[in-house]
């Protein structure tokens, strides 16, 4: 039945401007997690950037570890993980992981890391 129902989501794109503090930028990212998981989203994607400076989460799985703990619905994934960049046993061991810490909330997004 719950097919039904319109299913919501977000990609919370990691940026942010240069000249704002990082720390009050990801507690913002994480408030705004915890307002969505109020608001009943179904799912949110965290993504990996590494480029500019202005896109500060350089580990999804982290923010998402920490986000699970603030939230007690919504779905987490990785919006995307950059495999050229990780060993994938590693990659695999960090998201079972995550699989048991968030109680099954995790999702596993990948992508080719195109960014210079």
């Amino acid at each position: 039945m719950t097919d039904r129902f319109l299913r919501t989501g977000i990609f919370l794109a990691p940026f942010h401007a240069l000249d704002e503090n990082p720390t009050l930028a990801l507690e913002r990212d994480m408030e705004l997690l915890q307002h969505l998981d109020r608001l009943n989203y179904h799912e949110a994607w965290i993504g990996e950037h590494h480029s500019g400076g202005f896109e500060i989460i350089a580990c999804p799985e982290m923010f998402i570890a920490a986000a699970a703990e603030r939230t007690r619905h919504i779905r987490l994934g990785t919006g995307v993980v950059s495999l050229p960049y990780h060993n994938p046993f590693m990659l695999a061991s960090r998201m079972r992981q995550l699989d048991h810490m968030t109680r099954g909330r995790a999702m596993f997004g990948v992508g080719p890391g195109a960014l210079v």
